[in-house]
């Protein structure tokens, strides 16, 4: 353990400071511990001879800390950290020093007009989530104040917030709204087809599926986590809540075992990814209070009925120490900091990172933020959400690709497409698995069916757009590498065959090696042909829905946040590869291409028709930025045979209207590119909602376009040369 490692003096300030050496560890040492031992020479802890380990020993043992095996983390930290990364020291923002000393760049930053305002990551891992975006907000409203120059409004604040479906945003944080995880589950949802779960649900059973319902790998995922992973953090809520128990008379029966049984059992229940029972009454919403006490009376009741006596009184002790009036002080209520401060850690781990890798029917709804559960939105629900956006939080962020993605933007939109082809997909998958057959024979393991199908959706969302982009070698290696590296963390972040700490090498060498047998033959023959065809197959459909969600996000009521590099196509995968640097030189010299639209389109696997779609509706978001700012949310009604395939919506303000129409679930619509040939549209047709307005004006191709009968559009005019439009009322 010790080898590498030293004992030195540096200097600071004038000051000598004795450290620990430990490869690139440095561990300063406790003042005068040194002098307690003769002679003060490192040579004297040479940890190569007996002697000289217990005299290192004996000089560790005075310090304030302990040195231990990094695998004792999961059991035997007794502080804070983020998740299981135990480097990451989680900090008290509840304490008023560590708040100033925490903020002082930041309030900087705000007065020297640098910053304009604040995102706050992982909102639900502080002690009072409540409190401290109350507090931010008010210390930003100060030193917005003491600018040179006005900030024209308040700084913007935006938290990292995972919503559960049905849970809303407390109103009482005085916060601008999420970072945009929900809107990116909305937008990418609407774009599935509902008619899809039946079909690929039942192939992911086939596959022998594990499990094969997603509420069942969450629980699953939340009891293994609980034992295994966050083991610290579960057992220290635990001893908080058997010592307010402890101290009472009328519950000091209550074991230590039957308090840890019931709250592992109540939080593999809980449907979000934490409460908030520490916000003061008064300042929430009755609706909001409402709904939270109806989800943890739910979840309490469904619990109960499974738990022995004992248990459910302990159950019941729980929830009286969670719904506490006592002070922040008091020992109920560092108890119940404790169990809400591990539930969003639970949530994250056994979800996002754990069941994700676990269920896959389909991957593209796999996302942070979104639910596997359900695999596609409702264009009706998809408006309701948006009005609900529009009416609370106007100005919250809108993401559709962030750094935690598990993949990107329009290798979701490509996936997407399954949903409207699940038999097509059933039988590519079917004849690939018996095709597969010969290389899974050379393999001394077999990779699971699951894993498998996994790995077929993940390098089709990831397969290039250029159709010769794999015929170099260099560049066919680069991009099954790229697949490796994601089937290595999706292996050990499933962790059904070993895990992070303990991988297990046969299994991921065997997935490996499976991966690398689809490539012979290749570019002539094989399984990676077949794969790559049908890549290309669902590629134009994928980048309909690609341009669909582009607009949707740069024009729905928010702000929206373009994620780096993803004015191209985005077709990376979970981290790091969705970390890569973008080609910055290649996109600026893109963006002053005017070859127009029927070039972008005719080459639209260059993603330049992309990047002009984000270029333009930004410069016109700019143009009419009270509109898209403010501007009311009205979904618009479609008629007509193929009314299912569009999505339409307007924002108005005063006499100013803003009109959006896409083109969605194209698979069975499109050709070789990614738009409806206009004559397919026939007579659908898009209802403004003000029959007064006659002439409007297509932004993206300065086209001017007549009302119809009734102030109708005619879909087969607004995207004849798009599969997407934004018009203008001109009258």
């Amino acid at each position: 353990m010790w080898a590498g490692g030293g004992v030195g003096s540096g200097d600071s300030g004038g000051t000598a400071v004795a450290s620990l050496r430990y490869f690139e560890h440095d561990f300063p040492l406790a003042p005068d511990s040194l002098l307690r031992h003769a002679p003060a020479d490192a040579a004297w802890f040479d940890a190569t001879h007996d002697a000289g380990r217990e005299h290192l020993h004996a000089l560790l043992e005075r310090q304030h800390y302990r040195l231990a095996w990094w695998r004792t983390a999961a059991t035997a930290l007794n502080r804070r950290r983020f998740f299981e990364i135990s480097d990451l020291v989680g900090v008290r923002q509840e304490d008023p020093a560590v708040f100033d000393a925490t903020h002082a760049l930041v309030f900087r930053l705000l007065r020297e007009g640098v910053i304009d305002g604040v995102r706050v990551d992982h909102v639900d891992g502080l002690a009072a989530p409540a409190a401290y975006c109350r507090k931010l907000r008010d210390c930003l409203d100060q030193h917005a104040a003491l600018r040179s120059a006005p900030l024209g409004g308040r700084p913007w604040l935006v938290v990292e917030k995972i919503l559960a479906p049905g849970e809303r945003l407390p109103d009482d944080w005085q916060v601008d709204g999420t970072t945009g995880y929900d809107f990116m589950d909305e937008v990418s949802a609407v774009l599935h087809s509902e008619a899809g779960p039946a079909a690929l649900i039942a192939l992911w059973r086939q596959a022998g599926g594990r499990p094969d319902s997603y509420p069942c790998a969450v629980s699953e995922a939340r009891s293994q986590i609980l034992q295994h992973h966050l083991v610290t953090e579960f057992e220290s809520a635990v001893s908080r809540l058997h010592a307010c128990a402890s101290a009472d008379p009328a519950t000091r029966d209550l074991t230590r075992p039957a308090l840890r049984q019931a709250l592992a059992c109540w939080l593999q229940a809980i449907p979000v990814y934490r409460s908030y029972l520490d916000s003061a009454p008064s300042r929430r919403d009755a609706a909001a209070l409402q709904a939270e006490q109806a989800m943890l009376d739910e979840t309490t009741r469904s619990v109960r009925e499974s738990l022995p006596p004992e248990q459910a009184a302990a159950l019941d002790f729980i929830l009286a120490c969670l719904h506490t009036p006592e002070p922040d002080g008091s020992a109920a209520a560092q108890a119940r900091r404790r169990v809400q401060q591990l539930m969003p850690a639970l949530a994250a781990k056994a979800g996002e990172d754990t069941a994700f890798y676990r269920y896959g029917p389909l991957l593209s709804r796999n996302e942070v933020g979104s639910h596997p559960a359900a695999l596609a939105l409702s264009p009706d629900a998809f408006h309701a959400a948006m009005a609900r956006r529009h009416q609370s939080f106007p100005h919250a962020m809108l993401a559709t690709a962030t750094h935690d993605h598990k993949r990107g933007e329009d290798a979701r939109m490509r996936l997407a497409v399954l949903s409207e082809l699940p038999q097509e997909w059933t039988a590519a998958v079917h004849a690939w698995e018996h095709d597969a057959a010969v290389v899974l024979a050379s393999l001394p393991r077999i990779p699971d069916a699951a894993d498998r199908l996994m790995l077929y959706q993940s390098m089709l969302g990831a397969w290039p757009m250029q159709r010769d982009a794999l015929q170099r070698d260099d560049a066919l290696a680069a991009f099954l590498d790229r697949i490796a590296q994601w089937q290595r963390k999706a292996i050990r972040e499933a962790k059904l065959h070993g895990n992070w700490t303990q991988p297990d090498a046969a299994y991921e060498d065997a997935c490996e090696a499976f991966l690398r047998g689809l490539a012979a033959g290749w570019p002539h023959a094989g399984l990676l042909v077949r794969i790559g065809q049908f890549a290309q197959r669902v590629a134009p459909a994928g980048a309909l829905n690609s341009l669909a969600q582009a607009m949707i996000q740069l024009t729905a009521p928010g702000v929206p946040d373009r994620y780096q590099g993803c004015e191209d196509w985005d077709l990376s995968l979970v981290d790091p590869d969705n970390r890569r640097p973008p080609d910055y030189a290649r996109l600026q010299a893109r963006l002053g291409c005017g070859a127009g639209w029927s070039a972008w389109l005719a080459h639209w696997r260059d993603g330049r028709i992309k990047q002009q779609l984000v270029r333009q509706v930004l410069a016109t978001r700019r143009a009419h930025e009270a509109l898209f700012r403010d501007g009311n949310y009205q979904p618009l009604v479609v008629k007509g045979r193929l009314a299912r395939h569009v999505l339409s919506f307007s924002r108005t303000l005063g006499r100013e209207q803003a009109l959006m129409v896409v083109s969605r679930l194209g698979a069975t619509l499109v050709g070789r590119d990614p738009h409806v040939p206009p004559a397919r549209w026939c007579h659908t047709a898009v209802d403004p909602g003000m029959p007064q307005a006659s002439s409007w004006l297509e932004v993206l191709t300065g086209r001017t376009l007549a009302a119809g009968p009734g102030g109708t559009l005619p879909v087969r005019e607004a995207l004849t040369q798009l599969p997407v439009a934004l018009l203008l009322r001109q009258d």
